[in-house]
Parts: structure tokens; C-alpha cells; sequence
């Protein structure tokens, strides 16, 4: 392209726009979807009998970690920071230790005499969801024949108390600050300082915004 003497114009290049990064509830919900494929793919038939201890350090960190990240949502509820999103991160942490208790289930019903009716990975799951909702159908219990079974029970027990604790918190919490969220948005708009014509101090007027006059006149301001 030319202008009137000849020369040549070099048009400036315009920025490429950036691709729009995911939302976070995306991310979160792959991140859980990872869980549960982790969960039916992972081999958790060796820790079991083989490595009682590895199972149960396992189970031990992966818990207190979530329980970690639990309270650290609850801490940025209080301290209502904008940036956070407690109830899609509270949903994948409780996911995550869902499925914790259930391979912690799984790996302990492969030592005989300790669990009645838990044979695969979805009993496990079923198993854990099932007492997370205090509902007990009946079809699988530990079994507690002398020594054995005591550490289905105690994982049992772990899990109700685990559950009333942190779960149970974490959820108050979670539903609290999304009901609270509307009306923070609402008490906000109210408290800000409005401008000539109803628009925010210093910001930019709309030309199409009535303005009301001292004299009672009202009159729409249009951008010709």
C-alpha cells in the first residue's frame, strides 16, 4: 500500500491474541477424572499383605495431606480472599480421599478374615461411599475374627471420624461462602461511590445513562 508521494506504508503487525487459558472447575474436573482412572488402573494388589507398612504410610500421608489442603481452603474462606474457589477445590479433595479410603479398603481385603463381601475395586469404592453417607446396608462388614479384622475396623473408624471432622467442615464451609458470595456482591455495589450520572467515581460515564438535574429535569446524555 501507498500514500500520495509514492512511498510505501508498512502496515504495524497486529498482536496475535493469546488462547484463553481453562477455567479452574475444568482443570479440577480432569484432575478428578484422573483420580478415579488412577484409582481402577493403579496395581493395588502389592502393597496388601505383602507391604503392611508401606500400605499404611501411604494411607497415613495422602490423608493428612488432604487434610492439609482441606483446612487451607477453610483458612482462605475466613480470610475471604477473591481468588479462591472453595467448592470446586473442597469437591476434588473430598474425591481424592474417597477414593484413598477405598484402596485402603481394597488393599486390606486381599489379607484373608478381614472384610465379608469386598472381592473388587468397586465394592471398595461402594464400601466407602456407603459408610461416608452412614448408611450400612449390611452386605459387606469386617468380619473381626480375633486379631483378624481389627484393622478393617479401625480403618472404619478412622474414615467415620476422618468424615465428621474434616469432610463435614470443609463442606459447611464450601456451602457457606457460595450462598454468602451473592450477597457480598450486592453489599459491594451499593457501598461504591457513584458519579454524575449513576456510574462509578472516576470511571467512564455511559452515554446513554440518564443524568438528573438539581431542578428536577432529567436528561439523557447520548453520544451525539
Amino acid at each position: 500500500m501507498k500514500n500520495r508521494t509514492g512511498r510505501r506504508i508498512r502496515r504495524p503487525h497486529s498482536p496475535v491474541p493469546a488462547g484463553k487459558p481453562p477455567r479452574p472447575w475444568i482443570v479440577r474436573a480432569g484432575i478428578a477424572a484422573a483420580v478415579v482412572v488412577a484409582y481402577f488402573l493403579l496395581p493395588l494388589d502389592h502393597p496388601g499383605p505383602q507391604r503392611p507398612v508401606l500400605s499404611w504410610v501411604l494411607s497415613a500421608l495422602l490423608l493428612t495431606v488432604v487434610a492439609v489442603l482441606l483446612l487451607r481452603q477453610i483458612r482462605h474462606v475466613f480470610l475471604d480472599r477473591p481468588d479462591s474457589r472453595p467448592g470446586v477445590a473442597i469437591s476434588l479433595l473430598i474425591v481424592l480421599s474417597v477414593h484413598v479410603f477405598s484402596a485402603t479398603y481394597y488393599a486390606l481385603a486381599k489379607e484373608p478374615g478381614q472384610f465379608s463381601g469386598l472381592h473388587t475395586r468397586l465394592d471398595a469404592l461402594y464400601l466407602t461411599v456407603v459408610t461416608l453417607a452412614t448408611v450400612g446396608y449390611g452386605d459387606i462388614t469386617p468380619r473381626g475374627q480375633a486379631a483378624r479384622g481389627q484393622a478393617a475396623r479401625l480403618v472404619a473408624v478412622l474414615q467415620i471420624t476422618y468424615s465428621f471432622v474434616f469432610l463435614t467442615a470443609a463442606c459447611a464451609t464450601a456451602t457457606g461462602s457460595v450462598c454468602s458470595r451473592p450477597t457480598d456482591r450486592r453489599r459491594r455495589a451499593f457501598a461504591q461511590p457513584r458519579g454524575v450520572c449513576g456510574g462509578p467515581a472516576g470511571g467512564a460515564r455511559d452515554p446513554r445513562r440518564a443524568c438528573a438535574h438539581p431542578g428536577g429535569s432529567t436528561t439523557v446524555a447520548t453520544p451525539w
